[in-house]
């Protein structure tokens, strides 16, 4: 098992299926880290395996696309075992994958497991609801909630880095 003891600071979005919610914000992360200079690793995957190798939604990519971010080369992969040691932070996109992903998580994880919302004050606890079954309107508030809380987010690392806490 790949265990890495550096302290870079490296993310994971981690919703269902990896075609929606977790490459939306890996793309809004990218974007606000870059424009910030915030140095990283930045990824996202699901906790199933429903889209392994798959594009994101179109509708995912559309509404990246309107914000100004280039999701469409992104492929769906499934939550691994290596992660919970490959980064220093996971987010979850709601309480359900949290508690799958906390219940996968190794004793000794070096990741910090936490719901995305919860580095927005005020939105601790708050899921990001899967806008798959929606509308292009389910798409849009998600992408909202999102980039609002990737840009908290690189605020939050920039001022406390790689050690910043979130959650319980």
């Amino acid at each position: 098992m790949l265990q890495r003891t550096e302290t870079r600071l490296s993310v994971l979005f981690v919703c269902l299926g990896n075609i929606c919610r977790s490459p939306m914000a890996e793309g809004a992360f990218r974007a606000a880290a870059l424009r910030a200079g915030l140095e990283c690793e930045v990824q996202s995957a699901g906790t199933a395996s429903y889209h392994i190798g798959e594009p994101p939604d179109p509708r995912a990519i559309a509404v990246a696309q309107a914000n100004g971010v280039d999701i469409s080369l992104f492929l769906g992969r499934q939550l691994a075992s290596d992660d919970f040691y490959a980064f220093s932070h996971i987010f979850a996109l709601d309480t359900a994958n949290l508690a799958g992903i906390r219940s996968r998580s190794p004793q000794q994880a070096r990741a910090k497991i936490c719901l995305l919302m919860d580095c927005v004050p005020g939105h601790e606890g708050t899921a990001i609801k899967d806008p798959y079954h929606g509308d292009e309107a389910d798409f849009e508030r998600a992408w909202s909630e999102i980039d609002l809380a990737t840009k908290a987010l690189v605020e939050r690392f920039r001022s406390e880095g790689v050690d910043a806490s979130f959650g319980a």
